[in-house]
């Protein structure tokens, strides 16, 4: 499930469908997404971009995560999560769900999750969904990067299907 990308290597939108899903090395197109997903039909579009920070549990010096996913798996788990914001908003318009693998250095983007919807209340639903399901139920792991050091993330979440994740809604989690 490579995400299309342009002849110089840059991500770009899929031309043929409504949900752009999937892993890159590439940066990921942030704007592009958010304008991609605008639709006449649709009054509302809520972005949602994960960035790498410059720390974690007990680290303040934090210069970048390396990534890691099978894509085998990682792929149909992504499009589990489209299927069933679809399933539980049913006017969604389009769906966005990039992922980076690989170095990401601290500032820029690791995910991207929008969403488009005739109102706001449902993009904001399914987009809190999107990202919320996505950390909960995708095996993508993380390595945090220091100079001198690194080690594995230790914020690891128990893995579980798309659509055993509760409805959007309740505040809570992290980026």
């Amino acid at each position: 499930m490579d995400v299309p990308l342009s002849p110089t290597g840059a991500v770009v939108p899929p031309v043929d469908r409504d949900d752009w899903i999937g892993l890159t090395t590439q940066p990921l197109p942030v704007g592009m997404a958010t304008d991609w997903a605008v639709l006449p039909r649709c009054g509302a579009v809520v972005l949602f971009s994960g960035t790498v920070r410059d720390h974690a549990p007990g680290r303040h010096d934090v210069t970048a995560i390396e990534y890691e996913a099978y894509e085998e798996h990682a792929g149909p788990r992504l499009a589990a999560i489209a299927l069933e914001i679809r399933a539980r908003w049913p006017d969604v318009g389009r769906v966005v769900l990039l992922h980076r693998v690989g170095h990401v250095p601290v500032g820029q983007s690791s995910v991207v999750v929008v969403v488009s919807a005739p109102h706001r209340q449902e993009a904001f639903e399914a987009a809190r969904f999107g990202i919320d399901t996505l950390k909960s139920s995708v095996p993508i792991w993380k390595r945090e990067l220091w100079d001198g050091g690194a080690r594995w993330g230790v914020d690891a979440q128990h893995i579980e299907r798309a659509s055993a994740a509760p409805s959007g809604g309740a505040m809570g989690g992290g980026g």
